[in-house]
């Protein structure tokens, strides 16, 4: 008997492996949104030196960080294996880079639901933090806002959910409009590795939780949302000081699928790996001059 139930164990698990579910063929099949065209305006480094704030958590901490051995705190890292190098480049285009993580006020909660919240009671903080609760000097303040959400709120159980993520979002715009000379630059949440990975195969075997079999699809709606001038957020916007960066479509590889193409620890944590975060800092930091140079510029 046990003999047997190891290898029906063994072929499940083959065969859960070798499934690929048609999101993750659907790089033909992603739908194209019109997103705001930032290509008439340079990519060169804004004209003097902008101070920017970063509030995120443990993605965005490795994103900021060169790639090393884990130095750092809060998840503020100087150096980390998932390195991406964003901080480095940013300060190279003209970039006061400051950072807001766990266990300070600004960063401490960084859900989808906790924005809004956030910004409407802690605007003036926001605009004047350096680093965790330490602030800018009196005559200083960010005109760079960067927000981003980890991956776990990319696990979308059913449609309800992604209208509260569509709501709440909806509701930092008036807020947005009140601080014109601010940009806000929303990053989408990374992906979510796959229920079908290895990892999350062992861990339904064991009876634990995994991702739902349709957040793939659901993330890739709302982060669709997101970006789309057309007939998402932001196209009833009338200012130019708010834009999406969608690092979870890059982290999807740009639709190969709807999980993640570059989770660490051999693609079975969602955590995105070196190389996906050095993709997405790149393409970052000419997006960001472009939107800084619409938001500002004239």
């Amino acid at each position: 008997m046990p003999y047997r139930l190891s290898l029906s164990l063994v072929f499940v698990l083959l065969v859960l492996v070798s499934c690929t579910t048609n999101e993750e063929k659907i790089s033909n099949e992603v739908k194209q949104v019109k997103t705001i065209d930032l290509t008439k305006y340079p990519d060169s480094p804004p004209s003097h030196t902008l101070n920017l704030l970063f509030i995120h958590h443990s993605c965005g901490g490795q994103l900021m960080a060169d790639k090393g051995p884990s130095v750092g705190q809060n998840c503020i890292y100087k150096t980390h294996p998932n390195g991406g190098g964003l901080r480095r480049l940013l300060e190279q285009n003209n970039y006061n880079v400051h950072e807001a993580s766990y266990h300070s006020i600004i960063g401490d909660k960084t859900d989808l639901l906790d924005w809004p919240p956030k910004f409407r009671d802690q605007m003036d903080r926001i605009l004047k933090t350096k680093n965790q609760d330490d602030l800018l000097p009196d005559d200083e303040k960010n005109q760079v806002i960067m927000f981003k959400s980890c991956f776990p709120n990319n696990n979308f159980p059913d449609d309800a959910s992604v209208k509260r993520a569509k709501d709440a979002y909806k509701s930092l715009l008036p807020i947005f409009e009140k601080y014109p000379d601010t940009l806000f630059v929303a990053v989408t949440a990374p992906p979510l590795v796959s229920p079908n990975g290895f990892k999350n195969l062992v861990k339904r075997l064991l009876g634990k939780s995994v991702p739902y079999s349709q957040s793939g699809k659901l993330a890739r709606q709302f982060n669709n949302w997101l970006k789309d001038s057309e007939n998402g957020w932001l196209s009833h916007y009338r200012l130019k000081n708010v834009v999406v960066f969608d690092y979870y479509d890059i982290l999807t590889k740009h639709g190969k699928s709807n999980w993640a193409e570059y989770g660490s620890q051999h693609g079975q944590d969602s955590h995105p790996n070196s190389e996906g975060n050095g993709k997405a800092a790149e393409d970052f930091v000419p997006f960001l001059n472009r939107a800084v140079h619409r938001a500002f510029d004239g």
